[in-house]
């Protein structure tokens, strides 16, 4: 069973960095791929970035493309995001997920959810 809790959001300035993580007290997110999504208020929760089992391939969203990175340690059974040169529109509640079934930049694929960390980012 997946139990995915992510943590390291916080407020920042425009141009900081935050790095999250997302821990699967479950201890088996090691056998999945993972995606990292966000929604900020009044929007559709929307694709970040995913990452493959082995930790080889690497999604990003167009947005977010060059400023974030998502690495895993499977050992760990942990997932991360590291955002860097962060922006007001990163401001969003960010989720991690697991498991996608089919297209991993689609919410609906993914049958395991965190419950969120919020970030937000001040100019």
């Amino acid at each position: 069973q997946v139990h995915l809790a992510e943590s390291g959001g916080n407020l920042v300035q425009a141009g900081d960095s935050l790095r999250l993580s997302c821990a699967d007290s479950g201890r088996t997110l090691s056998t999945y791929a993972m995606g990292w999504f966000r929604q900020a208020p009044g929007r559709e929760r929307e694709f970040v970035a995913a990452i493959s089992v082995s930790g080889g391939s690497q999604y990003y969203a167009d947005s977010v493309k060059g400023r974030f990175t998502i690495s895993r340690d499977n050992a760990k059974n942990t997932g991360y995001l590291q955002m860097n040169s962060l922006k007001p529109e990163d401001t969003a509640v960010y989720y991690c997920a697991a498991d996608p079934d089919g297209n991993y930049r689609v919410p609906d694929s993914y049958p395991y959810w965190g419950q969120g960390t919020q970030v937000t980012v001040s100019s």
